[in-house]
This record gives C-alpha cells, sequence and structure tokens, in this order.
C-alpha cells in the first residue's frame, strides 16, 4: 500500500500523504479519491495498481494468522474474505496463505465498505444469514459495515486502524482470536460475549454456550468473513 501511493505522488504530483491516505483504508480506492478531493481517479488507480502488484513479494502474513485460520477451518469455520482490493491484487496474496476460503468478496457492482452490501454478498456466496456470522477487522469502516449489515464483529487489535468507537469484543492476536472464537478463554469472557451478542443481534456465538452444556454446536452453519 505504502509503496503504491508513494508512487502516485512521485507520477502524478499528489501532495496528500500517506498517513492522510491510510486513514480512510478499508474503503475502495475510488471512494477514498473522492474522500481526499482528488480528481482523475482512474489514473491514479491505474498507477497505484500496477505499483501494489510489483511490490507484493514485501507483503508478508502476521505471526500466527495461518496456523489461527488453519485451525478453525479444521473445527468446521467457512472462512470469507471481504477486501477493497481488487480482485487481481487479492488472488495471489490469499493464495500464499493456504487457506482455504470458502469466498472472496472484492469491490464490484454493490457499493464499498462500509456499505454492508459486500458482507452480505459474501453471506450470499455461502447461503448463511447475519446471525451465523462473525467479521473480524481492524478499521472504522469494518466495524460499521458489520453493524449495518447485522453481523458480530470483532477487532483485530494488531492490525492498522483504530475504531471510533470501542469494538464490544477485541482480540490482541491471531492466537488470541482463535482462543475467543472456540470459548478457549478466561471465563469472565462469557459476560463480554452476552453483551456482544445482544449489540450484534446476532446468535453466532452460541457454540460457547453449548460447549458450556456440554452439547455439541453445527460447526457448518458458522462464518468469519
Amino acid at each position: 500500500m505504502q509503496a503504491g501511493w508513494a508512487e502516485v505522488r512521485a507520477q502524478h504530483g499528489v501532495s496528500v500523504s500517506f498517513s492522510a491516505y491510510q486513514e480512510h483504508l478499508g474503503r475502495p480506492f475510488l471512494d477514498i479519491m473522492a474522500l481526499l478531493g482528488l480528481t482523475a481517479a482512474e489514473a491514479l488507480l491505474e498507477t497505484y495498481d500496477r505499483a501494489c502488484v510489483l511490490s507484493s513479494d514485501r507483503a508478508r502474513i502476521f505471526p500466527g494468522m495461518t496456523e489461527a485460520l488453519l485451525a478453525l477451518a479444521n473445527q468446521g469455520w467457512l472462512l470469507g474474505v471481504v477486501t477493497s482490493n481488487a480482485l487481481h491484487r487479492a488472488q495471489p496474496l490469499l493464495a500464499r496463505t493456504g487457506i482455504p476460503f470458502a469466498t472472496v468478496r472484492t469491490p464490484g457492482r454493490e457499493r464499498g465498505k462500509p456499505a454492508p452490501d459486500p458482507l452480505l454478498m459474501a453471506l450470499l456466496d455461502l447461503r448463511l444469514d447475519p446471525a451465523q456470522a462473525v467479521y473480524v477487522g481492524d478499521m472504522t469502516v469494518d466495524q460499521e459495515a458489520a453493524r449495518r449489515a447485522g453481523i458480530a464483529f470483532v477487532h483485530a487489535l494488531w492490525g492498522y486502524g483504530r475504531l471510533s468507537e470501542p469494538a464490544v469484543a477485541t482480540a490482541e492476536s491471531p492466537s488470541g482470536l482463535l482462543a475467543l472464537l472456540t470459548g478457549e478463554v478466561h471465563p469472565s469472557v462469557s459476560r463480554v460475549w452476552d453483551l456482544f451478542r445482544l449489540s450484534a443481534q446476532a446468535d453466532s456465538l452460541e457454540r460457547l454456550l453449548h460447549e458450556a452444556a456440554g452439547t455439541a454446536p453445527d460447526h457448518n452453519r458458522r462464518v468469519t468473513t
């Protein structure tokens, strides 16, 4: 991202800093350009896109992320991705993880985040309801998109962004996310999860109650996007 924006600044004489651009990450590129008041957005996108592809080998997977996602997949979770990156940029990066993603949603004809459209489209792909999903993100637009879609949200504290309002559920690391979603956490967290479920109007975490009662939840009805 930073290399791509540096190329935009160099090639087009754009004075907007990367930090100003970064404040809007999570939205589609053209939407960010509109918010920044920049014109000739299609030309900027072409430059940005080309530079990002050329520098994609610099991208690194967060430590523990692959292991956490594989563990969830092995437990029956359906894993999906909703990203504002173009598909031809996202697919090679996702392929490096080796994760069996059930759906990958990139910008299309629908509105981008913070609109709920891409999250709801991902659920349509999976034939699931919002109440059966958990959305993990690190940006305010992620939190808002989840709220507008009626999907429970977990703030990934190891990511890039800060939220405009505190999230009910947070994870400090990929391993912490795994523990949170599988119920392997301190008993006091169950109260937080109850509040989380109510605020999100979702029952996707019923498996915690099943585990407490010693019964088996239906793993095939869950998805994290």
